[in-house]
């Protein structure tokens, strides 16, 4: 029964004003995950590090009654969204325009009591690769950008028309996991030569002639778009912060939930929970990644990929304070 009320509320918050539908991933594991066996009973603050469209903040605010959300997005416009989402719980909840890399700050200034939770779903949002002017996505044309802060300086075209063939070939290769990476990367270089990139379409194009066509079930684009986006906005780096700040942050018994897309960033938190725990720093609860289950999969593309990890905040018996 307190599965079927989460999906009801899930719908409910995937709903969003402007008709469209964004649909948080995992949202009774994680709802397991920060709440426990009782989350009506769960007390303090929950930090969700990428409140994105509000979605997974308006679960844990209807089934976590006595617990407040401090919301932050390094995306202005998403933030806007998820304002609207959110505005049903009053001041149950705080939203601030920040990256994961100014969380720490931001929470020394806001000085919240017992943070007891923290959420970090990593990756782009439905919302922004699903509008061609972000260029996030390869689907539909727009500028070569895909900036998640409009603050950041780097965009995409300024990667893929400036990085020599070598850093472009290890980026698609490193971040992307793109195994054809030297042939694509030469082939940038060759056609920058002639005009540079400022369109997706264009880069799109370039790739698929490059590589081939269509026949597995990626666009042969896929990897590379990703590794763009991740070097744009740094994002291994911003996920290293925002670990770092949860370790400081999170109270004796906090827990932290990460939903990656990404093998690298999975490893990446698996890492951290491990030798964290052999620091005694942190009791590792997902020894393998949570994955969606088979009726998620079904009923929402976008988390086929998802992987959940999961710790709690060990600060007794000798762990670090």
């Amino acid at each position: 029964m307190w599965g079927a009320s989460v999906e009801r509320d899930n719908q409910s918050a995937a709903d969003g004003s402007d008709g469209a539908v964004h649909r948080p991933v995992l949202p009774l594991e994680v709802l397991r995950a920060l709440g426990g066996d009782s989350p009506a009973t769960l007390r303090g603050c929950i930090v969700d590090g990428t409140v994105g469209a509000g979605g997974h903040a308006a679960l844990l605010l209807a089934h976590c009654p006595q617990v407040t959300v401090l919301g932050i997005d390094q995306d202005p416009q998403i933030l806007e969204h998820a304002t609207r989402v959110l505005a049903p719980f009053g001041r149950r909840v705080r939203l601030r325009h920040r990256r994961l890399s100014q969380l720490d700050a931001l929470l020394d200034r806001e000085s919240p009591q017992r943070v007891v939770g923290m959420l970090f779903d990593l990756g782009a949002s439905s919302l922004q690769l699903d509008s061609a002017v972000r260029g996030f996505s390869f689907q539909a044309d727009g500028p070569l950008d895909m900036r998640m802060d409009p603050e950041r300086e780097r965009t995409a075209a300024d990667i893929v028309n400036t990085w020599d063939e070598e850093d472009l070939a290890d980026l698609f290769f490193y971040e992307g996991g793109e195994t054809r990476s030297r042939k694509i990367a030469r082939a940038i270089v060759d056609s920058r030569r002639r005009a540079s990139f400022q369109r997706t379409a264009a880069l799109a194009d370039l790739i698929e002639r490059t590589v081939g066509g269509r026949g597995g079930k990626l666009h042969p684009a896929t990897k590379v778009f990703q590794s763009l986006r991740r070097a744009v906005n740094e994002e291994g780096d911003e996920l290293l912060a925002g670990l770092a700040a949860a370790e400081r942050w999170l109270v004796d018994g906090g827990r932290l939930a990460v939903i990656s897309f990404h093998e690298g960033e999975d490893a990446e938190v698996k890492r951290f929970f491990v030798e964290g725990a052999a620091r005694g720093a942190w009791r590792v609860l997902s020894k393998k990644a949570i994955q969606p289950s088979r009726e998620e999969s079904h009923s929402n593309r976008r988390s086929r990929s998802a992987l959940l990890r999961v710790g709690e905040r060990v600060r007794t018996s000798g762990g670090p304070a």
